[in-house]
Order: C-alpha cells, then sequence, then structure tokens
C-alpha cells in the first residue's frame, strides 16, 4: 500500500496554435484548447483510502491517472509514492493495477492466461502465479472461476470488468487506478458491478483513485471526492462536507444528483436572504459578512424549498411565483422534484408526490426554513467559508 501525493503537476500537449492572434480575437472554443489538461493539481490519496476524481468530460481526470500510472511522464511537479518521486520509475516498477474503461484484455488468452500474464512477462514461477491467481478467484466471489477457461469475446460486458479487475488485482497492487470502469455497462449491470468493486476495495483496502463522471459511483465508492475543473482541483472531501460546504458556486452547481439551486438574492436589513418576493433565513454569520444590501448568490437545496399551490401557502409565508416547467418523482421518498421557471432562472423545489401538479401550471415556492449558502456575486467564492 502506498500513500500518493502529486505536488502542482501540470501538464500541456500542444504549442499555442493561435500565437498570430490577440487574445481579444479568440473564440472560445481557441481559449479552452489552450488550457492546459492539468493546472497546478496538488492532491494527496492517503494511504489505503478510495479517492474518486469526479468532474465534468475534458476537464482532465483520465489525464490525471495517467500521469500517475506513468503513461504519461511529460509533466511538470512532482508525484510521490510513499514520499518517493516516481519521475524516473518506470510504470512496470510501480507495483500498480490499472483498469481502463475498454477493459484492455487479451483477446487471445483464456481468463486464466489474462490473469497470468503479469507472472509471465516476469519469469515468476507457475507456482507462484497459481496462487496468486487461486487467492484472487476465491476474493472475485462466486461464479469467477466460470471465466478463467473462457476467452473475453465470450463474455458479457459485465463479465469482461470482472476479469479486468481480477487481472488488476492479482499481482497484489500497492496503487489501484480505475477510469471509468463502468461507463461501458448498462444500468443493471452498473448496480451490480458497482456492489461488486466496493466489495473488493474494503476487502483488498487498496490506495485506489477512481476517475468518473458518474456522481452516484463517486458517492458510492469512495472515501473521498475530488472535484476537478478544467484542469484544477477544485474541493476535495466527503460528500457531505462539499455538499455543506461547496467551496465554490461551481462545485454547489455540480455536485449531487439534484445539487443546490444557484439564484441571485440580497441581503435585507431585515437578516434575511431576498431572492425577489421569497426570504429565507441567513447564515448565523451574516452580522460579520457587513454586506446588508449588497448582491448575492443564494445556494439552496431543493429539499429546502417546497412547492404550494397559488392559494395554498400560508398568509404570512413569502414566496417565489413561477411555472412548473419538470416533474421528477421519487417514489421511494414519496416526494417529486419540480423545475419551476421564475424571474430569477430555474428553480427545483420539492412536493409531496401525491400533489396534484402539470407542466405550465402556476405555483408559488416557500422555505422550509433552512439556512442557505451565499456566495460572492462577483467570483463565486463562499462567503461563509471565510467567516
Amino acid at each position: 500500500m502506498a500513500t500518493i501525493h502529486l505536488e502542482n503537476v501540470s501538464r500541456t500537449y500542444h504549442a499555442n496554435p493561435f500565437a498570430g492572434k490577440s487574445a481579444e480575437d479568440l473564440t472560445e472554443h481557441e481559449r479552452r484548447a489552450l488550457r492546459p489538461a492539468l493546472d497546478g493539481v496538488t492532491l494527496t490519496v492517503p494511504n489505503g483510502r478510495t479517492m474518486a476524481v469526479l468532474g465534468p468530460s475534458g476537464c482532465g481526470k483520465s489525464t490525471l491517472l495517467r500521469v500517475i500510472a506513468g503513461l504519461d511522464r511529460d509533466y511538470e511537479g512532482a508525484i510521490y509514492y510513499n514520499g518517493r518521486d516516481m519521475l524516473d520509475v518506470p510504470p512496470k516498477e510501480r507495483y500498480m493495477g490499472m483498469v481502463f474503461q475498454g477493459y484492455a484484455l487479451y483477446p487471445h488468452f483464456h481468463g486464466y492466461n489474462n490473469l497470468r500474464f503479469t507472472f509471465m512477462v516476469r519469469k515468476a514461477p507457475d507456482e507462484e502465479a497459481a496462487e496468486r491467481i487461486r487467492i484472487t478467484s476465491d476474493m472475485m466471489g462466486y461464479g469467477f472461476r466460470q471465466l478463467l477457461g473462457r476467452k473475453p469475446g465470450t463474455l458479457s460486458g459485465g463479465e469482461q470488468q470482472r476479469l479486468a479487475l481480477a487481472r488488476a488485482l492479482v499481482r497484489a497492487p500497492d496503487i489501484l487506478l480505475l477510469d471509468e470502469p463502468l461507463s461501458n455497462l448498462d444500468a443493471k449491470l452498473r448496480q451490480k458491478t458497482r456492489v461488486e468493486i466496493k466489495r473488493l476495495l474494503s476487502q483488498f483496502f487498496i490506495t485506489t483513485v477512481y476517475v468518473t463522471h458518474d456522481q452516484f459511483e463517486a458517492i458510492s465508492l469512495a472515501d473521498s471526492i475530488a472535484v476537478m475543473r478544467a484542469g484544477r482541483i477544485e474541493q476535495v472531501g466527503t460528500f457531505n462536507q462539499i455538499r455543506t460546504r461547496p467551496v465554490n458556486t461551481f462545485v454547489a452547481g455540480f455536485l449531487g444528483l439534484h445539487p443546490l439551486n444557484l439564484a441571485p438574492a440580497v441581503i435585507s436589513d431585515r437578516g434575511a436572504v431576498a431572492i425577489g418576493s421569497l426570504e429565507l433565513p441567513a447564515p448565523h454569520g451574516l452580522v460579520a459578512l457587513k454586506r446588508v444590501g449588497a448582491d448575492v448568490v443564494a445556494g439552496i437545496p431543493p429539499e429546502d424549498l417546497a412547492i404550494a399551490s397559488p392559494d395554498g401557502h400560508a398568509r404570512d409565508e413569502t414566496y417565489l411565483p413561477g411555472r412548473v416547467d419538470v416533474l421528477e418523482p421519487d417514489f421511494a421518498h414519496r416526494t417529486q422534484y419540480v423545475r419551476v421557471e421564475t424571474a430569477f432562472g430555474m428553480i427545483t423545489a420539492t412536493g409531496e408526490l401525491d400533489l396534484p401538479l402539470a407542466r405550465g401550471q402556476i405555483v408559488h415556492i416557500v422555505g422550509r426554513g433552512k439556512e442557505v449558502q451565499l456566495f460572492s456575486a462577483e467570483d463565486g467564492r463562499n462567503l461563509l467559508l471565510s467567516l
């Protein structure tokens, strides 16, 4: 096992192809092309823990994994395994296992030889290979031994994924790197394989970096989450830590199956956060902000906003009127998420599952008495984190 530490790691793939243009003449697409794939990434994955790197497509997740693995060594900064700089250490000497999005199994080998291949390369004794394959097969669970006598082309997607995981684990690696391993599976197989990976990670206790764009995978599999954007790590923490105290509006609007609502607001002299005619409780640290009357961005979980019909709210409640746009039922929790078009943008609130609603219907959004997050209207940073 090992602790992984990245110190100010940057990776740029291309020289500036737009050197003849001024910055003002560049299109947004051309500006994005100039951004480095990794931009000063500093990150630590503790020994034996699983960290999910989560971010939108093109943010640099897979590049980060390749740099950690040593497959891409043209970077600036430093990468350490247990305090050892890995710049001159080739991938085969890093005691790591890697699972690719496309499985990368050897099609002409049966499952057994796919697992045995790493021992063949380093000319290990057959007895060592057989023992490691036996131990790994036992840990992989029921039905896995049946895959060892079959070639990858005869296996389903889920079976190929199990075999790829076993091939990474059979060499007893110190580090496990997973690059969106479930993205090629259908929903049912993803759920089944996700449970299997969770069991294996708990059992093997290997330092793991799990790259994904699927938030549910990150939340359910990882001990901590690193949220990434445009080559930078925005925030690291558990899901609950990041959800309750996002560092900026990007993280607030990105993380979660139903992210925080972000809406322009002002701080009233009555100590409330006002979004139009809707007033919500201000955080306890509001006085320290000294921003009464200032423009801010309010962040509110959908669960902290309720739907009422135009004639169904209490007379002493403040409310925000809007028109229903999308209804999303959540049968497990007997509720529904309602996207409402308001004068302040789309706001998602919740209502009872049996509340009769229809697209286009006028409703009132009311608060549930919970405090809101406050962000700077200028740069998007969380104002409460500086208190």
